[in-house]
């Protein structure tokens, strides 16, 4: 039985962390990385996308890798899905029995990043989403990502007012978890203290996940004041892999995700329990850097945890 925990933490490395990886990774070594993720006692995990594997060939292997991919109950395993097309290869997989149970929708919180990111207009993504929603409702969990929410780096700030409009939309259309995505780094604690907030006091049956990047080393300062804001689920990825699309350029420098390894062990050093096995942390943080075959960006990796901590 996994431990209680404080906070829900998402661990993105099997779907975000290896979007754009160029070497394609084997689908038995995705499996015994999710696998090793739910034993660590990860409540939700990014396992797969819906890709076109023509546009993201890394998870052509989707419906093998669920097809094999053994569930712990209480688990949550995502798919992204873009478009309809992606929904209903996420439903035969449920049909038969091996499917995700949440999958996620995304939408942009500006209209350049739309038009780069996704080729098409906020407006068309919005019916997009609509249809998705509409197709999956009932079936799976649905998790709304509203992508540059805390800045654009085409158009600059970004109208929180948007943001909570949009998060406003997804609830209507059934979406209850609404993740606030700092696409490039440009967050602050003070804007996602006040975004938070806000959220959570306008809109409180909106459960807000935290995903931050750690682009300009804010990553876990905005976490604590997401934390401080209310929030309880946190989007990370082993090592701090991840980030953006590699075909849209947002500048030069380190764009990945919060470090699981980093953020699991501020949060445990506070008194705030995440529910994993903190024994097994760091083999799992050396084990994701011997799949890639590289060092990471973990802090704790090569530090240890908070000697305050104890394990075993």
């Amino acid at each position: 039985m996994a431990a209680p925990a404080d906070v829900i933490l998402c661990e993105c490395f099997a779907r975000d962390g290896l979007q754009h990886e160029p070497a394609f990774i084997p689908t038995e070594t995705k499996r015994a990385l999710i696998e090793r993720f739910a034993a660590l006692g990860f409540a939700r995990i990014e396992a797969t996308s819906y890709s076109n594997p023509k546009v993201v060939p890394q998870f052509a292997d989707a419906s093998e890798l669920l097809r094999a991919l053994p569930r712990r109950a209480g688990v949550f395993y995502k798919a992204t899905c873009a478009n309809l097309r992606a929904v209903e290869r996420a439903l035969a997989d449920a049909d038969a029995g091996c499917g995700a149970n949440e999958i996620s929708l995304l939408v942009s919180a500006s209209e350049a990043h739309t038009q780069k990111n996704l080729r098409r207009s906020r407006e068309e993504q919005w019916r997009n989403v609509s249809e998705m929603a509409a197709a999956a409702r009932g079936r799976f969990r649905l998790i709304g990502t509203v992508s540059v929410a805390f800045g654009c780096p085409f158009e600059g700030a970004v109208d929180p007012g948007v943001v909570l409009a949009d998060a406003a939309r997804f609830h209507a259309l059934g979406v209850d978890h609404v993740a606030l995505g700092d696409t490039t780094g440009m967050a602050t604690p003070r804007t996602v203290r006040a975004l938070c907030e806000r959220l959570l006091r306008e809109l409180p049956q909106v459960t807000p996940v935290a995903h931050f990047h750690d682009t300009r080393g804010t990553g876990l300062a905005n976490c604590m004041a997401a934390y401080e804001a209310g929030v309880r689920c946190f989007d990370s990825s082993f090592g701090g892999v991840g980030g953006h699309p590699a075909r849209v350029k947002y500048g030069g420098g380190h764009t990945g995700n919060v470090a699981t390894e980093d953020l699991a062990n501020l949060f445990e050093s506070l008194g705030v329990a995440t529910g994993l096995d903190l024994d097994g942390l760091l083999a799992t943080a050396e084990y994701c850097e011997q799949v890639l075959g590289r060092e990471l960006h973990g802090r704790v990796t090569r530090s240890g945890l908070h000697p305050g901590l104890r394990t075993g």
